[in-house]
């Protein structure tokens, strides 16, 4: 099996892509398929991916081809995001959320922690209306059960900054 073979996969809506072994080990669901079944000759399918993000998480372990630390844990959440990466998760927040499953699927540590750090990021410094607004959410709290949990959590916790 030479490093440079080449792999199919099949996106939840039937497209398929050809891709280099190399990437396809960028994803540990992906290696250790391959390692315990070997060269299979047929399509991987992935049901829990479509073909845009699929698409998307090809470029992304593409461009981390050559990247020496890639599945080296990068525990540091304070580490600066490289400009690549910046631009990458510049997407509407559909497809930020859809990485986020396709990268735990795939099992792809550095892009999970990347689109999770995009996601606090866009969270960082804003206050909970501030947060409803950004990601559509609802306040199920009546401005009494609001005001309760505002008393509980300012009395004797410390702001975290």
């Amino acid at each position: 099996m030479s490093a440079h073979s080449q792999i199919l996969l099949t996106s939840s809506e039937g497209t398929e892509f050809i891709i280099d072994r190399d990437i396809a080990d960028k994803s540990m669901l992906l290696k250790c398929m391959l390692e315990d079944i070997g060269e299979i000759g047929q399509a991987v399918p992935l049901p829990n991916v479509s073909g845009p993000i699929l698409t998307k998480v090809i470029e992304y372990c593409t461009h981390h081809r050559d990247d020496p630390n890639f599945l080296s844990a990068n525990d540091d959440v304070a580490a600066e995001i490289d400009e690549w990466d910046l631009e990458y998760c510049k997407v509407d927040q559909g497809t930020l959320y859809e990485l986020i499953l396709a990268a735990n699927y795939l099992d792809i540590k550095p892009l999970m922690d990347l689109t999770c750090k995009t996601v606090a990021n866009m969270i960082k410094a804003k206050s909970p209306e501030e947060i409803r607004k950004t990601f559509n959410i609802t306040n199920d709290f009546t401005p009494e059960e609001e005001d309760q949990v505002r008393r509980e959590n300012g009395k004797g916790s410390r702001r975290l900054s």
